[in-house]
């Protein structure tokens, strides 16, 4: 008699969420991340956005489903990476994340984390003293993730970020993403 072993594959779904107002930037950010992994680094990818009537202001998040095979199903069902540059995006959609899902906060805009494993970093802070502009805290923040959770690849995410900053904006999107993957090296390295 004969036995066959059946194999579970391990999932290969990983779904990420960054969230907060509108006019943070955070669909470009979306979009960004998932051109980096689809097209740099050859997995699928699929974005999706929900923002609030506001626009600018308003409640606004970005979705990226990223997987090696098929992805059937193109909208989030349980996150593993939450960014949140907000108190009200961190309250909405922290229980979207996984048990051991990653959540990522501006912290300084979310002081009330519901949980005591996160990262913080002051993204918009630092977006504005050590850049110069507040507009690229998102950028900031891409690199933070992706130095974090290894989802996508420096090179890939560096040539989409160049690509897409407007005109004149090179250079300061360029400081961002390093600001951001140095941030976030600097944490690992203590944990």
């Amino acid at each position: 008699m004969t036995t066959t072993k059946t194999v579970q594959k391990k999932e290969d779904r990983y779904e990420v969420r960054l969230s907060g107002s509108g006019g943070q930037g955070l669909i470009l950010a979306g979009v960004m991340l998932a051109e980096a992994v689809g097209v740099g680094d050859g997995k699928n990818a699929v974005q999706t956005q929900s923002y609030g009537p506001e626009a600018r202001g308003g409640a606004s998040r970005s979705d990226v489903v990223i997987s090696e095979g098929e992805i059937y199903y193109p909208k989030t069902m349980k996150l593993d990476l939450l960014l949140a540059l907000t108190q009200e995006a961190c309250d909405k959609y922290f229980a979207d994340l996984k048990e051991n899902g990653m959540l990522v906060v501006d912290s300084v805009m979310v002081t009330q984390v519901p949980t005591k494993k996160f990262y913080g970093f002051p993204f918009m802070r630092l977006a504005k003293e050590e850049i110069g502009h507040v507009m690229v805290a998102n950028v900031i923040a891409l690199g933070a993730i992706a130095e974090l959770s290894g989802i996508v690849t420096h090179e890939s995410l560096r040539k989409v970020v160049l690509g897409r900053a407007p005109r004149g904006t090179e250079e300061k999107n360029q400081k961002a993403l390093e600001l951001g993957l140095s941030i976030a090296k600097k944490v690992r390295k203590q944990k």
